[in-house]
């Protein structure tokens, strides 16, 4: 049985735990909002460049672009986005899950000869995924991690496009999760080049065609300047969801952390009394004792 020096040892490491779980729940989720913050901020700059793209589409014309080339897919690039730091839960191992389940879909749509490179954001998931590196599947390393700013971040989606127009990559596809809210981020798999065609025309704002436009130089020039601004714009989305994500499973485990360190604190606090009481007790008895003795 542990002594009261013992149990109060344990009951201030525990309170200290609490204390520090319970702070960096509070860092977490300041970044958290911090993030979101910045997802509303871009959300008028995507819905400025779809207005544009969807000004263009419904004039019927036929646009032609390198970006939105569909050809064979010999090799694919995968783009995980991951976390820098631990503590997070099971964010960077369900991701990690759900890139093998690609890795494995990919073969399946593709055929198993297919060549695949996995681009991990984050330090986590750089060490996860060269465990599985091989063969069959390269990793490529990119100054890019989830404190990147927006000129890295830039500075990225011109090396994804460099690679797919000379042909190095056939497909870049983003593997993330999802921000709802703090309590869920679903795992999201979005294909960033060629830019689907077909995705750009299922988003058209239907009130387009009832304003017609005037297009200066030609549709197709101005179609070609707005496609990377919308590259860019979705690359910047999907890394705030991430950084968002990673943050809300933060969050989420740190108070869970903090709610076993105070369940623990309860229990040991309880077991502390108990102990103190029956050595207030034994005292006592020794003096009755000692006082029947004479």
């Amino acid at each position: 049985m542990a002594t009261l020096r013992e149990l109060k040892t344990r009951i201030g490491s525990v309170a200290s735990t609490q204390k520090t779980t319970s702070a960096m729940k509070m860092i977490s989720s300041s970044k958290m909002r911090k993030a979101t913050g910045q997802l509303q901020r871009l959300s008028p700059y995507r819905h400025m460049v779809q207005h544009v793209i969807s000004h263009l589409l419904v004039t019927d014309q036929q646009f032609d672009s390198p970006l939105i080339a569909e050809r064979e897919v010999q090799r694919v690039a995968l783009v995980v986005f991951g976390s820098d730091d631990g503590l997070c839960g099971g964010f960077n191992v369900n991701i990690f899950k759900q890139l093998l389940v690609s890795i494995k879909e990919v073969r399946q749509q593709y055929g198993q000869q297919v060549g695949i490179t996995v681009i991990p954001v984050g330090k986590k998931m750089t060490k996860a995924v060269g465990k599985i590196v091989g063969k069959d599947i390269q990793m490529e390393k990119v100054a890019l991690n989830t404190r990147s700013g927006s000129e890295d971040l830039y500075a990225f989606t011109d090396l994804m496009k460099t690679r797919f127009l000379e042909h190095a990559y056939d497909r870049v596809e983003m593997l993330y999760m999802h921000f709802i809210s703090t309590g869920k981020q679903v795992f999201t798999r979005e294909q960033l080049l060629p830019v689907s065609y077909q995705g750009l025309a299922d988003n058209v704002d239907p009130r387009a065609a009832n304003s017609p436009c005037l297009f200066e130089p030609d549709a197709n020039t101005i179609f070609n300047t707005v496609l990377p601004l919308h590259i860019k714009s979705m690359l910047q989305d999907v890394f705030i969801q991430s950084t968002a994500s990673e943050q809300s499973a933060r969050v989420m485990a740190m108070q869970a952390a903090s709610d076993n360190a105070k369940e623990l604190l309860d229990e040991l606090q309880l077991e502390y009394n108990k102990l103190r009481q029956q050595g207030i007790t034994t005292e006592l008895l020794d003096i009755l004792g000692g006082q029947v003795e004479r």
